[in-house]
């Protein structure tokens, strides 16, 4: 019913770049707000990133000028772009809908991606 497929990780260098997307049905996407996060080998997962429905953006400190979130609300449709990447960007990322007005949220499969030369 509700789905959200993300697609477009894979193994790239360092400083290297790759474009995530994450498709979501069975939702009024419009109604969502949108965010990544992402979970490294042993570690906690961590939000990266979010936008709003009116397309409002925050990031964390660590990925601040190399990654910018973006959505097409008219292919429901939540992007990633990933700029200068380090290992220590090395994890799954996994996208998230929030329907702020009832608390309701939903995540994604997840999406490897990693980070070696």
């Amino acid at each position: 019913q509700v789905q959200l497929v993300e697609s477009g990780g894979g193994l790239v260098q360092p400083g290297g770049s790759l474009r995530l997307s994450c498709a979501a049905s069975g939702i009024i996407f419009s109604m969502y707000r949108m965010g990544w996060y992402r979970q490294a080998p042993g570690k906690q997962r961590e939000l990266v990133a979010t936008i709003a429905s009116g397309g409002g953006t925050d990031y964390i400190d660590s990925v601040k000028g190399r990654f910018t979130i973006s959505r097409d609300n008219a292919k429901n449709t939540l992007y990633l772009q990933m700029n200068s990447l380090k290992p220590e960007d090395t994890a799954v990322y996994y996208c998230k809908a929030t329907w702020v007005s009832y608390g309701e949220n939903y995540w994604g499969q997840g999406t490897q991606v990693t980070v070696s030369s």
